[in-house]
């Protein structure tokens, strides 16, 4: 390939010497790769001249299809080096916060701007099954809900988003921009069975004493148009409102602390080398970096 590499040049500038310059390397070098070429293939490649070279109607044929070896070997090792690099490749994401809006889409946007290359494959799951897929290699990194906890593997924590109340558009307290989990004891909360439902339940739980919660088992979506249509009101994460609803409304939940929040964290395998995994992990890490003590 490099003796086709530098007959390529040497057809194209139509010298020797100025292929060599272009190359980088001695014409004297050049000028021995070139004979060394022809010994091999038994004919004459290049008619040589005073005033330069040019392709011998053997050397016309030969070369016509190896420029194309040429081409596609150098795209491949540019390939292979963006590829080591985490320019080019997959990347795997599991998930389960909604992409509407909020940090995860905004780390999506942001992550494609810097690597065009990198073909991005999205899985939404239950958390359970993303840690499951980052174990076993199908996954690269799950994005969940919670503090990060110890694990085999890697793990930071994110961001965090406020829970936001969803009340039918006509409810009474959707006049207010804030609501307190107190102005909640005696509505019904339908909640999905799915992520991040079960979680939220527990906060749901932890601030008001034995709430009414109507287990549905039914997408986000699902819920709020049985909100919508006055079923009952639910919870959902800053990050989903951005997907717009019919005949419903979120307004910010505070109790006497502030505004009520839920966290997110990232999982990978130690293990995995994926180039496209570390950028994106200091992707993440520039746009939430760790508090410092």
């Amino acid at each position: 390939m490099r003796h086709l590499r530098f007959a390529v040049a040497a057809a194209h500038y139509g010298s020797f010497r100025r292929a060599a310059e272009a190359l980088g390397v001695k014409q004297s070098s050049l000028s021995r790769l070139m004979r060394q070429m022809e010994e091999r293939l038994g004919v004459t490649v290049f008619q040589r001249s005073s005033s330069g070279v040019r392709l011998t109607p053997a050397g016309v044929e030969i070369l016509r299809t190896s420029r194309h070896l040429v081409d596609g070997l150098e795209d491949m090792v540019a390939s292979a080096k963006a590829a080591g690099r985490g320019e080019a490749g997959r990347l795997s994401v599991g998930f389960y916060t909604s992409l509407s809006a909020g940090n995860l889409r905004a780390s999506l946007v942001e992550h494609a701007r810097r690597f065009p290359e990198v073909e991005l494959r999205m899985v939404e799951a239950v958390r359970a099954n993303l840690l499951v897929g980052v174990r076993q290699g199908q996954l690269d990194v799950a994005i969940i809900t919670g503090e990060p906890v110890d694990r085999e593997g890697g793990a930071m924590a994110l961001w965090s988003n406020r829970i936001m109340v969803v009340l039918p558009e006509s409810h009474p307290l959707a006049a207010n921009e804030i609501v307190y989990w107190t102005d909640l004891r005696s509505e019904s909360f339908l909640l999905s069975r799915r992520d991040p439902g079960p979680e939220l339940r527990d906060i749901l739980l932890a601030k008001l004493a034995s709430p009414k919660v109507v287990g549905q088992d039914v997408s986000r979506e699902s819920i709020m148009g049985l909100v919508g249509a006055g079923f009952g009101v639910s919870l959902i994460c800053e990050a989903g409102i951005g997907a717009g609803h019919a005949r419903v409304v979120y307004r910010e939940l505070q109790d006497g602390n502030g505004p009520s929040r839920i966290s997110y964290a990232a999982y990978w395998r130690s293990d995995n080398d994926n180039p496209a995994l570390l950028n994106f992990r200091k992707l993440l890490e520039e746009r939430h970096p760790v508090p410092s003590s």
